[in-house]
């Protein structure tokens, strides 16, 4: 039986006390005012994303309309998933998705422990302006373009001129080979190169999560006589585990957008049937065919794929792991 107090000359009991002196929330409206300051500095923020994020998401009913010049993009007939089936029922779309997700997987799988391996051999730089030089080196090419990346590609893969070939030719081999075109180098060249582009920049964010980890874990490590390789696998891989599993995440939402730029400048004759993914075909019907329903539908199907993979992983990396986009 709970306690009762006098309180204001009536008897109460501490639940009843507390409630009374509990504050009261304030409306939605009141903290914006009280914030105001940081919610206009969010502004901005928040009108790129209406603007360029969530207006054009208004055209995805193309995929369910029929586009017409003199109709446009809501007043044509509705035609249902039409152009679902549509596509589906190319024989070539299974090759499409195959490519996507061969290349996909590369970009997310076998590229994965590379920025992390990277960011470990960062950590064992002790030397502070040693460590910032090797780093600047490694992610400035992230700010090159693919069309310079691959402009650079075709000059040292180019038959007869390229470097690759004059030093076969120097060394009595044949120099007339055209690398570029080569159905079997494709895939290999995509994942150097990609991982040539990227590997510094996305290190960064790695060995930033590894040198928040404290000290004290690395030296109570070397007490109970763990090496250096041992202190990377019991606490700095640990240590940096939750910022691996929400790069993952975020970046499964891209599974069937393989990225466009670098395939797409890529590509050739030689290497059509290994290149063209889902992004290409859609450029290709698209804006080349006038199909934009048919591009629409395709497009609205990747997102929705990504979408429905990183809800999935999300609920078991939160579940198993305990750590989560949301």
């Amino acid at each position: 039986m709970s306690r009762t107090f006098i309180y204001n000359g009536q008897a109460k009991t501490q639940a009843e006390i507390d409630q009374h002196y509990q504050p009261r929330k304030k409306s939605i409206w009141r903290r914006i005012l009280n914030y105001k300051t940081f919610y206009l500095m969010l502004l901005p923020c928040l009108i790129h994303y209406a603007i360029f994020s969530y207006w054009p998401m208004l055209g995805n009913i193309l995929a369910f309309r029929e586009f017409g010049f003199n109709t446009g993009v809501f007043g044509g007939d509705w035609v249902g998933f039409k152009y679902f089936r549509q596509f589906f029922a190319d024989p070539r779309s299974s090759l499409y998705i195959k490519n996507t997700l061969i290349i996909s997987f590369m970009k997310l799988f076998l590229y994965l422990p590379f920025p992390i391996i990277l960011a470990l051999m960062f950590n064992e730089v002790k030397k502070t302006r040693l460590r910032n030089s090797i780093q600047s080196i490694t992610y400035l090419p992230y700010f090159i373009s693919w069309v310079v990346v691959v402009g650079l590609m075709n000059a040292i893969l180019a038959p007869n001129t390229g470097l690759l070939n004059q030093l076969i030719g120097h060394l009595g081999g044949d120099p007339n080979k055209y690398w570029m075109m080569d159905r079997s180098l494709f895939y290999p060249l995509t994942f150097l190169s990609y991982t040539w582009k990227s590997i510094g920049w996305d290190s960064i964010i790695y060995f930033a999560a590894i040198v928040a980890i404290s000290p004290s874990l690395y030296e109570a490590a070397a007490i109970d006589g763990a090496g250096k390789l041992r202190q990377m696998w019991h606490v700095t891989i640990p240590g940096i585990r939750g910022t691996i599993i929400l790069l993952f995440i975020m970046s499964l939402g891209s599974i069937l957008s393989a990225g466009f730029d670098q395939v797409f400048l890529m590509q050739n004759p030689g290497n059509a049937d290994v290149s063209e993914i889902i992004d290409t075909y859609v450029v290709r019907v698209g804006l080349q065919g006038g199909q934009f329903g048919y591009s629409t539908a395709i497009s609205l199907m990747q997102g929705v794929v990504g979408l429905i993979l990183t809800m999935i992983v999300n609920w078991i990396a939160d579940k198993k792991f305990d750590s989560a986009v949301w």
